[in-house]
């Protein structure tokens, strides 16, 4: 029996407006992401990429449309009940790494959980295990500041998988880093992935585009062939691996 699909949105629209003028960062936008699908988002810089991530994690909330969380409509939920949603099934790995600098790398894997209510010797069990899968247990009593910017990252995996969450969101995970860094974050990445995760990525680069097993491209806030983007932007044309050279599969 085929399972709900994780993220389903419907005519997702969000338009900033001013005295002046009227912004329509997402138009008309509608997909879906099966469970334990990888996909990116991609486009060019200012096409709505972030906007979209934002709405799917419940950080932001739509002009119009509709928005379905495991099999859950969240488009009209109240502050409290989105800050609940995603403690308990949203995992964010951000550009910025997010970390909080002056608490240790266990207790920045291990605030989510405290938020949830997670008894402590759960926690600290929880805890060790993601520290020791992401390669930094030997780093849990150190501070942000004296790790790399790939070390940091990490922990932020650590932390976005450590509640199990159905839907992991990375948005720009390897922004701020060198390329081995990169590698290594999207090396554990594509491990969560196949573990069973669902990934949702925003990306500006094709070289970690082509990780994620479907694309979604946006270009103007609207979804884009994958051949249209090719007018605008400098995107190759080659299939990600396992697709073959059927593009026609992998841009819906």
């Amino acid at each position: 029996m085929d399972l709900p699909p994780v993220i389903r949105v419907e005519g997702l629209t969000k338009v900033f407006a001013t005295d002046e003028v009227e912004t329509h960062a997402l138009s008309e936008v509608s997909f879906e992401i099966p469970r334990g699908e990888y996909v990116s988002i991609a486009g060019p810089s200012g096409c709505g990429k972030s906007t979209l991530l934002s709405i799917l994690g419940l950080l932001d909330t739509a002009t119009a449309g509709r928005y379905e969380l495991n099999t859950r409509d969240v488009t009209e939920l109240t502050a409290a009940e989105r800050a609940k949603v995603r403690n308990r099934e949203i995992g964010f790995i951000f550009q910025s790494f997010n970390l909080i600098g002056d608490l240790t790398v266990f207790e920045n894997v291990e605030l989510p959980l405290t938020y949830r209510g997670m008894r402590p010797s759960e926690r600290r069990e929880r805890v060790k295990a993601v520290l020791d899968r992401v390669g930094m247990g030997h780093r849990a009593k150190h501070v942000p500041s004296q790790l790399s910017g790939g070390q940091q990252q990490r922990v932020a995996v650590a932390r976005a998988i450590a509640g199990e969450p159905v839907l992991l969101l990375a948005d720009e995970p390897t922004g701020n880093l060198d390329s081995k860094s990169g590698e290594q974050v999207m090396g554990l990445l594509h491990e969560c992935y196949m573990n069973g995760a669902t990934i949702c990525m925003v990306t500006h680069d094709p070289r970690y585009a082509r990780h994620a097993e479907r694309h979604i491209y946006l270009f103007d806030g609207r979804i884009v062939p994958h051949l249209d983007m090719l007018e605008a932007t400098d995107w190759p044309v080659s299939a990600p691996p396992g697709h073959g050279g059927d593009t026609a599969a992998w841009t819906s």
